[in-house]
């Protein structure tokens, strides 16, 4: 499937210090896929939009250079978060899914060739990205276009690894005239104008140049990392354990040093002719970039580069860090990502949503998003989602509550109450939540709390409808939480 750009920069939802609401707007009571006035195309949504940033490159990046975006597969510490979505598609901030990230620096940096490589959970990624760029005709030069897992007659197999799953799209990847491949992961949360690395790389004449991040070895001290000398040159080691870390002094110095080490962040640019002769014919049994394939270009001689990056980056690859980065976000001077910056806009899907409506509320360090109805409720250092209802004398704190993709009023409410579960979606009166994931489409009762209190770290009670992971309570999506329960 071929997309068409027709961006604009996405407004970012409403961040609330201390707000005490006396009041409401009128929603009319009516979902916002159902308002009849809404005729609005992605054509009208979306304008054209572009960044200038830095010294322009020749060849241009957007004539030149192709992203990947990859994903990391079905096993991951996000789960329950990813039972029906892939890592990319998990919704973050109230408003943005993970790969929306990824997906706008590339747009800031002018890089419009996008494809996105997904085997596990992919229908949520595809919806979104497809939703999000519009299709066009033939002889288009800009799309985005996700390529997921196949069999065919010479290799029936899933992907083995993120080399493997560009391995077996190169047949497609070797269509397009260019320099470079920029290979991204789909889920890390950071800006950069990737102008800088491919400038690096171009200026180094590397064969391969990896980004990497001192601040991440000091936020993750076990995080992977690589060893490279003043040159910014990868010879021939590379290190993933604190253990073998510990036998090198010269760690985390600067590059005037002999010896430096930092974080990898799972960025790379390639040469287009080097990507495959190594895919290929070099290293064909290769099923991971990190390792495999960076290992085997630099026995091999080739010159690997490192380009150190000195923004902030997150990796959102578990359920602890994925609900730190959120309460993170709520606390606006210590955010690592400022929303708000015109230069740096994030991309997403539009969306035909009415305002909030908000009524003798009280909101504190707070992201609320879209169509939400709040009533006479206190929520504070917590993300609320789109079409999140609150009830009367509920109390949402340090929690995430990733929202709803309907409304159940009218017609839906009387089928929901009628039905076995008497529950409609939303958080009802006099609910407590504090320290917790609330998934879409959650039912959560009158008089709950969802608190641990038992102070539990890790506990699967997926047939009641949730999990405690690193002492976070998730309750899953469309689950189901009786009034009064206690989790």
């Amino acid at each position: 499937m071929m997309m068409v750009l027709h961006l604009s920069p996405c407004i970012p939802r409403v961040r609330m210090k201390t707000v005490t609401s006396i009041c409401s707007a009128d929603l009319s009571h009516r979902p916002a896929h159902m308002l009849q006035s809404c005729r609005l195309s992605n054509s009208i949504i979306c304008s054209s939009f572009k960044l200038q940033k830095g010294t322009p490159l020749f060849p241009p990046l957007n004539q030149s250079v192709l992203a990947i975006i990859l994903d990391d597969g079905s096993e991951t510490k996000l789960y329950p978060l990813t039972n029906r979505r892939s890592k990319g598609a998990i919704p973050i901030l109230a408003h943005y899914r993970l790969i929306d990230i990824v997906m706008s620096n590339c747009f800031n940096s002018d890089i419009n060739k996008i494809y996105a490589l997904s085997q596990f959970n992919s229908t949520s990624l595809s919806s979104h990205l497809s939703r999000f760029y519009p299709g066009v005709g033939p002889g288009k030069e800009n799309f985005v276009e996700v390529l997921t897992a196949y069999q065919s007659p010479d290799d029936q197999g899933w992907f083995k690894g993120n080399a493997d799953a560009v391995r077996k799209w190169l047949w497609v990847l070797k269509g397009h005239s260019l320099k470079e491949f920029l290979v991204l992961s789909g889920h890390h949360f950071y800006e950069m104008d990737y102008g800088e690395i491919i400038k690096a790389h171009r200026e180094s004449g590397a064969d391969i140049t990896i980004a990497v991040s001192r601040r991440k070895m000091r936020h993750d001290p076990n995080a992977d990392f690589l060893v490279y000398n003043n040159q910014s040159e990868v010879p021939h080691l590379t290190l993933s354990s604190k253990r073998e870390e510990e036998q090198y002094e010269d760690i985390g110095k600067s590059a005037t040093e002999d010896v430096c080490g930092a974080g990898r962040m799972g960025i790379y640019v390639i040469k287009r002719d080097v990507m495959i002769k190594l895919l290929e014919k070099d290293l064909p049994e290769a099923n991971d970039f990190g390792t495999e394939v960076i290992q085997g270009a630099t026995s091999m001689g080739m010159k690997v580069h490192v380009y150190t990056f000195d923004g902030e980056w997150e990796d959102i690859d578990s359920i602890d860090a994925y609900y730190h980065f959120n309460m993170m976000s709520t606390r606006r001077k210590s955010s690592i990502f400022n929303l708000h910056d015109s230069q740096s806009p994030i991309f997403t899907v539009p969306q035909c949503l009415p305002p909030s409506s908000i009524s003798h509320a009280t909101i504190r360090d707070s992201i609320i998003g879209d169509g939400c109805i709040l009533n006479r409720c206190r929520i504070s250092n917590s993300v609320i989602g789109a079409q999140t209802y609150v009830g009367d004398g509920a109390v949402i704190e340090d929690s995430v509550v990733i929202g709803s993709d309907y409304y159940q009023t009218g017609e839906r409410q009387n089928m929901a109450t009628t039905g076995s579960s008497n529950m409609t979606v939303g958080i009802k009166e006099k609910t407590y939540i504090r320290k917790a994931i609330i998934d879409k489409n959650a039912r959560v009762g009158r008089n709950v709390r969802i608190v641990n209190i038992d102070g539990v770290q890790e506990c699967n009670r997926e047939a009641h409808g949730y999990i405690i992971s690193g002492g976070i309570v998730v309750v899953l999506r469309n689950a189901v939480i009786p009034d009064n329960s206690i989790l």
